[in-house]
């Protein structure tokens, strides 16, 4: 099984500066939906592993969390790519969880899922602890450069052989080829 794991705010919808509380502020980094439709495409699973501390601050709740990811559902059906599944953690730093990357309970809660070793999966982010918890689960850590990932590359030790892309139509390029 071809399997990717990607970040979600900075990797495929824009950073608002503070968190995304409403659907109206999800708004998708260009490309990044076409991206995910190639990599569908091209037989992989697509799963999303991501902090949510806004649910654990009160920032939003889970009703308004599941309509902010409809509307990435949506949008990308519309794009003509599937996300088969959300990883997600709503605790904030003062939980202490071990859910919360760098972590790794959420690459924990995928391999156990799809059953699978993350070996040769892809883990893509935009920040640093979305690097280290993908080396940490042995996963192939994948920096882009949009959302916080220009910041991340100059401003941080990054995790060995973390491989650098431009954006997630860079990774898609990468891991299915040019159209």
């Amino acid at each position: 099984m071809k399997l990717i794991i990607l970040d979600q705010t900075g990797v495929i919808n824009q950073s608002s500066g503070a968190f995304i509380k409403i659907p109206n502020e999800w708004i998708p980094i260009p490309g990044s939906l076409e991206a995910i439709a190639r990599l569908t495409h091209a037989g992989y699973r697509v799963v999303i592993a991501a902090n949510q501390s806004g649910i654990g601050r009160g920032l939003l709740d889970m009703a308004t969390y599941n309509a902010i990811n409809d509307k990435m559902y949506k949008a990308v059906n519309q794009a003509g790519g599937r996300i088969d599944a959300i990883f997600f953690c709503p605790h904030t730093n003062a939980d202490k969880c071990n859910c919360r990357k760098p972590a790794t309970g959420l690459f924990s809660e995928i391999m156990q899922r799809y059953g699978v070793n993350l070996k040769n999966v892809m883990a893509v982010g935009d920040s640093l602890k979305d690097l280290q918890a993908a080396a940490a689960a042995g996963a192939i850590p994948a920096l882009v450069l949009t959302g916080n990932g220009e910041a991340t590359r100059t401003a941080q030790e990054i995790p060995a052989h973390t491989q650098i892309f431009a954006d997630l139509p860079a990774v898609a390029d990468a891991l299915v080829g040019e159209e």
